[in-house]
């Protein structure tokens, strides 16, 4: 697959000549470099949940092993309204360095860890560095290609995910087991510097400095930046509280939904949550789309396991196919001839995402073959692929360019808090139907699988396909208003 594409029009700079694209003199550097950087922080996504348990217990930390996600998570909330507002005031090559530079230090913290919470408090770095990274890159994306070519761009951001997805878990298993679970952590910061010698003097060339050079800077949002924290502080709240089900815990549980509700509603596009026209239900489709469809994955594995027998191993390759069938759907959407039809192509992508969610269940039956899930997520995959790379490709559309910063922000939070709260609801639906039997069955092994509890998936699996059509309902709604309409 190649990212230029020589059917593209553009306006000859003298005489006739083909139009450039994304790997095109202008853009190679720049291209090269910030898809290397997605890879990297794609292969440290992938590979971490393979190196966790061994290091969680190395460290005495198992009570401790949640954390560890979450806490990347909780941080990078903040990091993502941090960064929107400073790439919107000056540009996104700092908030790019000083988050790359935070992701690395992150790594080096908790791959020489000698207690777990060292390594707790380097992935909360880490969040912060990821945090700041993925939403400055949206910014560059939208000063540095011009319109045409960022659905190829994007395209090539979930490209840069399809071999750390099918390689990164096994690769970590190699080298932890090799080498040491610290390996995994400590040896990416040395493989940032090519993307970064790459990239920087690139942003710096097309994307430094203010939007618009002419108007004084915007000041920093003291509001946002309350808001962010307070959206941090409840998210990591209920995230504890969920680890901790006692009733003492419903002390934290309404502390940080106190904190995040307002939050998340003032940090959103007004409008988001009635799906109004343009770009709120562009950021309400991203949550949806990304919620449900992620939500619903988390529990293939566990599904295979306990009620088909396979290994864990097996398991996992079920859905190895999907990274492929993502980047085609980012790649189809990324066509010239596509773009007049983009919000049908969402609309598409969403009905084949609460297919292929309301299908895997199917394999509960034990007449349907294992290998039918495989197939269904793939098709969702598709799916995602066409709807998350255009949901950027629209926000940037229907940003001015001092707001792409903000925008991206509001995107990356619709999405990161639907995983969390979907998943949370699927979670608690499936321990009230006996799921954490069937989590006991997994953790000792696919030979005591079976007879477990089907409900319980179920009730995971057919609200994330609903969540999902509710999703193909928003995508009709993506277009701005007519005059005088919402």
């Amino acid at each position: 697959m190649t990212l230029d594409d020589p059917s593209r029009t553009g306006t000859p700079a003298a005489g006739p000549q083909e139009p450039g694209g994304v790997l095109d003199r202008d853009h190679r550097a720049l291209s090269v470099g910030i898809v290397s950087v997605v890879m990297l922080i794609a292969f440290e996504a992938m590979a971490v949940g393979t190196a966790m348990p061994v290091a969680a217990r190395e460290l005495h930390g198992v009570p401790l092993y949640a954390f560890g996600f979450s806490a990347y998570f909780t941080t990078s909330l903040f990091a993502m309204v941090l960064s929107g507002q400073w790439s919107d005031r000056a540009g996104p090559l700092a908030p790019v360095t000083t988050g790359i530079a935070a992701f690395g230090a992150g790594l080096l913290l908790s791959g020489t860890a000698g207690a777990m919470w060292l390594f707790v408090l380097g992935r909360a770095v880490q969040g912060l560095g990821g945090g700041m990274v993925i939403v400055a890159l949206y910014v560059v994306v939208s000063r540095a290609y011009e319109e045409r070519l960022r659905p190829a761009i994007m395209a090539a951001f979930a490209a840069g995910w399809v071999v750390p997805s099918i390689v990164g878990p096994l690769a970590a298993g190699t080298v932890t087991e090799r080498l040491g679970w610290r390996w995994v952590f400590v040896g990416i910061p040395v493989l940032i510097v090519l993307p970064l010698a790459l990239a920087l003097p690139a942003i710096r060339r097309t994307a430094s400095g203010p939007a618009d050079p002419g108007e004084p800077r915007p000041p920093f949002d003291g509001r946002r930046i309350r808001l962010a924290l307070g959206i941090s502080l409840g998210a990591g709240l209920l995230q504890y509280a969920g680890q901790d089900l006692r009733w003492a815990s419903l002390v934290p549980a309404a502390a940080g939904a106190a904190l995040l509700v307002p939050a998340a509603l003032g940090l959103l596009p007004r409008g988001t949550y009635r799906a109004a026209r343009g770009l709120p239900s562009v950021v309400l489709l991203r949550g949806l789309a990304a919620g449900a469809f992620i939500s619903a994955e988390s529990f293939v594995p566990l599904m295979l396991v306990t009620e088909r027998g396979l290994s864990p191993t097996l398991a996992g390759l079920s859905l190895a196919v999907g990274g492929a069938t993502w980047a085609l759907g980012s790649y189809l959407q990324s066509r010239p001839r596509v773009e007049p039809y983009r919000e049908r192509l969402m609309v598409l992508g969403m009905l084949l995402v609460a297919g292929a969610v309301a299908a895997a269940p199917g394999v509960l039956l034990p007449a349907v073959p294992v290998w039918t899930v495989g197939v269904a997520w793939g098709v969702g995959c598709l799916g995602m692929g066409m709807v998350i790379a255009s949901t950027s490709v629209l926000l940037l559309q229907l940003s001015a360019p001092g707001e792409a910063g903000t925008n991206s922000a509001a995107l990356q939070i619709s999405d990161g808090l639907s995983n969390a709260v979907l998943l949370t609801l699927g979670g608690a639906a499936f321990a009230a139907l006996g799921g954490g039997s069937a989590a006991g069955h997994a953790a000792a092994g696919p030979a005591a699988a079976g007879g477990s509890h089907p409900a319980a998936f179920a009730a995971v699996f057919l609200p994330m396909a609903a969540v999902a059509l509710v999703g193909a309902w928003v995508a009709t709604r993506l277009g701005k208003p007519a005059a005088g309409k919402k």
